[in-house]
């Protein structure tokens, strides 16, 4: 059997295999110049630096510190089946977790971290809908349909 009629379906289409497909060079460039064109955007700057601030910041790593040692504690609990123990550290951990969502300087940087994520999702919506502009691309957000015909 030939390599063309190993690529052929049973209804005569050309199949591939994902692991088989190369991406285009030019292709592979602009990805890759897009992603540095986002990784050196004042976004990305703005959220290295409020994580900077944040490694710095002596009372969020205690804290940040307390919270793993607590989460282990959990574990060792639960494997005694203690849910006493269990439910009381918990507590102690969203205290602990309220403290911390209290800190202004986390707070700069939970919104530089939602502002990546928006700058991603906007560029990942302007590529589909680019591209659903020339051929016929589903969004993810209806269910396929149930026959082709």
């Amino acid at each position: 059997m030939s390599t063309e009629e190993q690529r052929l379906n049973k209804y005569g289409m050309k199949t591939y295999n994902t692991r088989d497909l190369i991406v285009r060079e030019d292709i592979m460039g602009k990805a890759k110049e897009l992603a540095t064109l986002i990784s050196t955007s004042e976004e990305v700057k703005h959220f290295q630096q409020a994580e900077q601030k944040i490694l710095n910041h002596e009372r969020v790593q205690g804290l940040i510190a307390t919270i793993k040692k607590k989460q282990k504690e959990i574990v060792a609990f639960e494997s005694f089946n203690n849910k006493d123990m269990v439910a009381k550290i918990e507590r102690e951990i969203e205290v602990l977790q309220d403290e911390i969502d209290g800190i202004p300087v986390v707070n700069e940087f939970q919104q530089s971290q939602s502002d990546i994520n928006y700058l991603l999702q906007l560029v990942i919506s302007v590529i589909r809908d680019t591209v659903s502009e020339k051929i016929n691309v589903e969004a993810g957000t209806e269910a396929p349909p149930t026959t082709c015909g």
